[in-house]
């Protein structure tokens, strides 16, 4: 494995450890050369799953794809790089397991979408607000007021202020 600071391929495992569903080993290394550590993800390699666009268009799955995505959804939430990466694994497990060797961009997007509900509102409210691509306030609004059914959601009034 090649160092990411000093560029050589001399490094020792120093820790080995299995994700909780065994799908993926984390290894820590240390490079001998310049000392550093740094972690690695092991994944087995599977047959690929295509992804069907909007346009028709087939493509990879690509797992980096949906954790840029996650993670612009998250950006100054209280959510750890470490959840991110278990519900961005449990996504990736979901796709990868279904028989269908292809999967809508559709689909995948509700996927995101059901993890992220249950990990942060305000996240999942971002993340649907692109992938629905929302052009009024009245759609967020609704989206809103999926989390609280009659509640309203409006703070006017509450200061004296309509």
């Amino acid at each position: 494995m090649r160092c990411p600071f000093c560029k050589k391929d001399n490094d020792k495992v120093i820790d080995t450890r299995p994700s909780e569903d065994a799908s993926v080993i984390r290894r820590r290394r240390e490079c001998l050369a310049c000392n550093k550590r740094f972690t690695t993800h092991e994944r087995l390699e599977e047959m690929p799953v295509r992804v069907v666009k909007k346009s028709g268009r087939r493509e990879p799955f690509d797992r980096e794809k949906i954790l840029g995505g996650v993670m612009r959804a998250v950006e100054k939430r209280s959510i750890s790089l470490e959840e991110v990466e278990t519900l961005v694994g449990a996504i990736e497990r979901e796709v990868l397991d279904q028989s269908d060797r292809e999967i809508s961009s559709r689909d995948i997007g509700e996927l995101v979408m059901a993890k992220l509900r249950t990990v942060d509102e305000v996240a999942y409210v971002r993340f649907a607000s692109v992938y629905r691509e929302y052009q009024a306030l009245e759609e967020f609004i609704t989206e809103i007021r999926t989390f609280n059914p009659g509640g309203g959601g409006s703070r006017a009034g509450a200061n004296g202020n309509a």
